[in-house]
């Protein structure tokens, strides 16, 4: 299973390097230590936590962004079925949810803890400026 250092875990969190080190450092993002003491997230254990972030803390007040097609992330969830499989990844504070063929998704070694990015193609793409928060 895939591990991550906390600057990765940061970049997938959406969060800054001090708070996923805060979130380790009061045990509620476990950690073990690499060979070389570098303390390092389980990947599943960072998809439990990023699937378990409020819905508040996902949504960051946005003043001016366009954003981009590519949406790196870490799987927190896979459904399969015969045929499908239905796959959410946690991207900062974006939930992304995929629909593949099962097969896709077990080429792939899609699960919980695995990192990937989410790109998406739309043909409509709506650009929003909101408010500030007051």
């Amino acid at each position: 299973m895939a591990s991550y250092r906390i600057g990765q875990a940061a970049e997938l969190l959406g969060l800054s390097i001090d708070s996923v080190r805060r979130l380790t450092d009061s045990g509620r993002l476990q950690t073990v230590r690499s060979s070389g003491r570098q303390r390092l997230i389980d990947g599943s254990e960072l998809a439990r936590f990023a699937a378990a972030l409020p819905e508040a803390q996902r949504h960051q007040v946005i003043v001016g962004q366009s954003a981009r097609n590519h949406f790196p992330g870490i799987v927190t969830r896979v459904i399969r079925d015969r045929v499908t499989a239905q796959v959410e990844i946690q991207a900062g504070p974006h939930r992304v949810v995929s629909l593949m063929t099962r097969e896709a998704a077990d080429e792939l070694g899609l699960a919980p803890g695995v990192r990937a990015v989410a790109t998406i193609k739309a043909t409509n793409v709506v650009v929003e400026l909101p408010g500030k928060a007051g």
